[in-house]
């Protein structure tokens, strides 16, 4: 068994092609991430990646669309969003396949 603690990851990210990470992998990518509410993350885009995103509590606003706890949000490659947290926020996001950089705003 080995521990490690969240706040030594980049960003949240504790699974993919990061340093550190609990597994390295370009498969996909998996993180935790806390908002407080207010916090944005602009509009973006990824040209290869899939992204599920999880509101694992809270409530959250992307593209003018609110979604709350439960909500699991599929975002295609091409397929551009923004993020507002709208409460404080838990989120739990997976990209298959990890591709570092492919992150594009608009």
């Amino acid at each position: 068994m080995e521990k490690s603690e969240l706040d030594d990851m980049v960003k949240g990210w504790f699974v993919g092609p990061f340093e550190p990470t609990l597994y390295k992998t370009e498969q996909f990518e998996c993180a935790a991430k806390f908002y407080k509410k207010g916090e944005r993350e602009g509009k973006h885009y990824h040209k290869i990646a899939t992204e599920f995103t999880l509101i694992a509590s809270g409530s959250v606003r992307m593209n003018d669309q609110e979604y709350g706890e439960g909500a699991i949000i599929k975002i295609l490659p091409g397929e551009a969003t923004d993020f507002e947290a709208l409460t404080d926020v838990k989120t739990f996001v997976v990209k298959i396949p990890a591709v570092l950089g492919d992150k594009y705003g608009c």
